[in-house]
């Protein structure tokens, strides 16, 4: 999120359902030339009179061009935010399927929940943590691999184990805790 737009959203926090019917106008706009009530109502499955109060609520915010009858359209900021609440639903539905082996439908409704509630830091510090964790040869597949395994028996798998006792006694002679018996 750019500095500016994290200022603006500061000054008038957004709430959770705003922030779904921005990303939900984003990405009908991203499919359809136009976006109509009816297209966001049947996305977010809420009836038009619904949908036609939050657009009140999103024209008067600055966040989207709106008139009873007409087309929807974001304005410069509702699409910013469209957009980051896009990236963040991603980014999080990503690191559910793939790292976490989330099912997808669960995966899905979850990451709509955390994109509400994570900083973009935080947010940030995840992506990080995936690319190293898929391009780091320590790590990467057979660390993930290994990572499913567990989740699955409920114990690591024998190389982890004995990789782990080798940190932790390499870790306890650096800080002088105890001697560790080299096998």
């Amino acid at each position: 999120m750019t500095p500016a737009l994290r200022k603006n959203m500061a000054e008038k926090p957004l709430t959770a359902v705003m922030e779904d019917y921005l990303e939900a106008i984003f990405d009908l706009s991203q499919d359809k030339k136009v976006v109509r009530v009816k297209d966001i109502a049947k996305r977010m499955d809420v009836k038009m009179p619904t949908v036609s109060s939050m657009l009140k609520t999103l024209n008067d915010r600055g966040l989207v061009h709106y008139e009873k009858y007409e087309y929807i359209e974001l304005t410069k900021t509702g699409g910013n935010v469209g957009k980051e609440m896009r990236r963040r639903h991603g980014v999080l539905n990503k690191f559910l399927t793939e790292i976490l082996k989330i099912e997808a439908t669960v995966a899905d409704d979850e990451a709509c929940k955390m994109e509400h509630t994570l900083s973009s830091d935080t947010l940030d510090s995840l992506v990080d943590f995936m690319e190293f964790i898929q391009t780091c040869p320590r790590t990467g597949e057979s660390w993930l691999n290994n990572f499913e395994e567990y989740r699955k028996n409920g114990s690591n798998p024998e190389k982890c184990r004995l990789r782990g006792d080798e940190f932790s006694c390499s870790f306890q002679e650096k800080i002088g805790t105890m001697q560790c018996k080299k096998s």
